[in-house]
């Protein structure tokens, strides 16, 4: 068993570990009577890997775990707003929640930053899990508390593998993204103009044509979700082993939308957070390979950087991006803190 913020285990993990308050009788009470029914808009579409692989597979979760009492409907971004509105829309109940990272939200509540993953921080699910629900970390508590400040409540979470530059130039050392324009947001861009380069905001939509008529050299994304958006046609080298080595995309649940639940539905509904949390990253990881191989195929190349310059990545990290992003509030500052003690106590950093 993993170790959790709560020392009553697994069956608890909703009520303790991921901040709820509920009484172990609350949740003997079983389904209610009614039947709730949310519209949740991620900010992306059905072609992105975070749909199969992470939101729909938590969607269904949820109606198996609240037997049925919560229906879920999933519409790609762009049928109620923008994939840039996205987050905004559940914040204010437009929609029931969303799917998102915080390279989309991260102006909004940058305490998602430490969902998402510091740059060089965590290098798998189970480091994540450990920083974010350990019993001796727990910065998954401050994203809770950040997300409940705005009137959300995060309910999923799933790793997507190795976020990284895929790029039309040749890449032997950091140096060579010197006034490169890539496609970059929130902690991608922070990073990208900390090794030198110049980050270019847009729309996932736009990144294709954006790489393939040369107005950016290349984008940052998700590794196993480069050939569901098509990348692999339009750049020549994949950048490895990425300056996330393990990107999280993150659910959050409107909290009007989330308090309007019985208790017994809530507790279900985080019940299954770690468990959907390390099968949709398992569903990930086995789509990494797959889209690096897609990129041989098309006739590109992977690069895997040197030791001494992976090294040199997470310096640049640690010293120049996390202290940008503690910057951003007291909740985001107690965060860095809660990884920069994780990395000293695994003898990463000294």
């Amino acid at each position: 068993m993993r170790k959790l913020a709560t020392s009553t285990g697994v069956a608890l993990l909703g009520v303790t570990a991921l901040g709820l308050s509920a009484s172990i009788a609350s949740a003997q009470d079983g389904p209610p009577d009614e039947t709730t029914e949310w519209v949740i808009q991620p900010c992306f579409d059905s072609g992105d890997a975070g749909w199969a692989s992470g939101i729909i597979p938590w969607a269904r979760a949820v109606e198996e775990a609240t037997e049925g009492t919560v229906q879920i409907t999933v519409e790609p971004a762009g049928a109620i707003t923008s994939s840039g509105e996205a987050f905004g829309a559940a914040v204010a109940g437009v929609t029931d929640g969303t799917a998102c990272w915080a390279t989309v939200y991260g102006g909004d509540m940058p305490e998602g930053m430490l969902a998402f993953g510091l740059p060089m921080g965590a290098e798998s699910p189970e480091e994540a899990w450990e920083v974010m629900w350990g019993e001796d970390y727990g910065a998954g508590h401050v994203v809770q508390k950040a997300a409940n400040e705005i009137g959300l409540q995060f309910a999923g979470w799933t790793n997507q593998g190795p976020n990284a530059m895929f790029t039309t130039f040749e890449v032997k050392t950091l140096d060579d993204f010197e006034g490169r324009k890539m496609r970059a947001g929130g902690p991608q861009a922070m990073f990208h103009e900390a090794i030198g380069g110049s980050p270019v905001s847009m729309g996932p939509g736009d990144i294709y044509t954006a790489i393939r008529l040369g107005t950016v050299d290349g984008t940052y994304w998700d590794t196993g979700g480069i050939d569901d958006m098509s990348f692999h046609e339009v750049i020549d080298y994949a950048i490895m082993p990425g300056w996330n080595p393990a990107q999280h995309q993150s659910t959050y649940i409107n909290l009007d939308s989330w308090n309007a639940l019985t208790q017994w539905q809530r507790d279900q509904i985080m019940g299954i957070f770690e468990e959907t949390y390390f099968e949709t990253s398992r569903m990930h990881a086995d789509g990494v390979e797959a889209a690096l191989q897609a990129v041989r195929d098309a006739g590109g190349q992977v690069v895997e950087l040197p030791p001494e310059e992976v090294e040199r990545m997470r310096e640049i990290a640690i010293n120049e991006v996390w202290p940008q992003i503690a910057e951003q509030s007291e909740l985001a500052a107690e965060g860095v803190a809660i990884y920069q003690r994780f990395l000293e106590d695994k003898g990463k950093v000294d």
